[in-house]
């Protein structure tokens, strides 16, 4: 994968566009989670300490195209970034036509999805905002499966397109996990339903040396063994597709671990009484919420013994403390391994936060939809235009 970056680049006193991830979660007007923000802001110093005029550019939140709505807008944004820098970043609210911005600082251009157009990729748009700078940098992985006026279009048209820290670091470490990694290769991929990440299952099926399931994706996989399950979420309909996945990978030697013991609830909540016991045990009014601490240990030395480890959703409903323990185990047999690992998606950051091994692992995606994609195989629209303007 060969494509321009930032780091490549002099920017002194040029226009410098960056597309950001600031599509951060409010409540009440307030950030709660600045992570995104704190991620952007090495590359942000960066252009700045080299005396760029930068613009930075987001969407937040889903607001109809061409009308602005105060409870999208970028303004506590703006305010929480001028905190970290340690300087005033104006929000700038009318931006098409012209921006004024001295050389080493930065403003932040409102939200890029009130402006008609953007989910479209609409030329004319993508076009006035590429007017805008001499450089654009997209440094938004988690937008890249989209084709949009600030994530592709723009890339079109701008002088000059490059990948920024974030991106390019991003895309490293996934082509280092997926496209030539340490093997063993091992993947984990947990969450609700098997239909949501089925293409995701049958293209690691293809690369991967052990598969681990995980939540209810784990549950259909048990009916595909014929295991008891209660009534536990599954999807009886694709237990023949979770079937041929293990298939494929006995028929390369590899494996779908799958539970020996689970912890069960009678009921879904907060509250709900965990019982420990094995899969042969499980009754018909039980739901399985979580992984055993036999199958934990098993997945744990399994773990041990890979050289790259690839993690997208939990194992249990760690959100719930009496069921967190195997996903707490998972995450710190993968902390303990020496393998390079790579952890991404919404609830899978959570869960590593809330164990507090953020820090410990190889890498860590905030990215969901971007992040699957990749792991499908799938091109990636936005990164996809930066390696044709890198070919010329």
């Amino acid at each position: 994968m060969s494509i321009l970056k930032m780091s490549d680049l002099s920017l002194a006193g040029k226009r410098v566009l960056v597309r950001e991830d600031f599509n951060v979660p409010l409540q009440d007007g307030r950030i709660s989670d600045d992570t995104r923000i704190r991620a952007s802001l090495p590359g942000i110093r960066s252009a700045l300490e080299q005396g760029a005029r930068l613009m930075l550019v987001s969407h937040l939140g889903r607001p109809t195209e061409g009308q602005f709505d105060e409870a999208d807008s970028l303004a506590p944004v703006a305010t929480r970034l001028s905190q970290l820098l340690g300087e005033d970043v104006p929000l700038v609210r009318d931006w098409l036509d012209g921006v004024t911005v001295e050389p080493g600082k930065a403003v932040l251009l409102e939200n890029c999805r009130f402006n008609k157009g953007e989910k479209k990729n609409d030329e004319a748009l993508a076009r006035r905002i590429a007017a805008l700078c001499d450089v654009y940098v997209n440094d938004a992985f988690a937008t890249a499966h989209r084709a949009e006026a600030t994530t592709h279009g723009v890339a079109r048209f701008a002088p000059v397109a490059c990948a920024g820290p974030l991106l390019a670091r991003e895309l490293e470490a996934l082509g280092q996990a997926l496209e030539n990694p340490a093997r063993p290769l091992a993947a984990i991929v947990g969450g609700a339903k098997v239909s949501t990440k089925l293409t995701v299952l049958d293209q690691l099926a293809a690369k991967v040396d052990q598969l681990i399931v995980g939540g209810g994706i784990a549950n259909t996989f048990m009916l595909a063994a014929g295991m008891k399950i209660g009534k536990s979420l599954a999807e009886p309909d694709l237990v023949a597709e979770a079937g041929r996945v293990m298939e494929r990978l006995a028929a390369k030697g590899g494996s779908v671990p799958l539970p020996v013991d689970v912890v069960c609830a009678k009921e879904f909540s907060a509250a709900a009484v965990a019982t420990t016991k094995a899969v042969a045990d499980v009754a018909e009014d039980d739901l399985i919420l979580d992984v055993g601490p036999r199958t934990a240990a098993a997945l744990g030395a399994l773990l041990g013994k890979a050289g790259t480890i690839v993690w997208n959703g939990p194992l249990g409903v760690f959100e719930f403390d009496q069921f967190a323990g195997g996903t707490r185990a998972l995450a710190q047999a993968i902390v303990a391994s020496p393998a390079f690992s790579l952890a991404g998606g919404g609830e899978t950051v959570a869960a590593l936060a809330k164990f507090g091994v953020t820090d410990r692992i190889g890498y860590v995606s905030t990215a969901g939809g971007a992040f699957l994609e990749f792991l499908e195989g799938r091109k990636l629209p936005a990164v996809e235009i930066l390696e044709a303007r890198a070919r010329g």
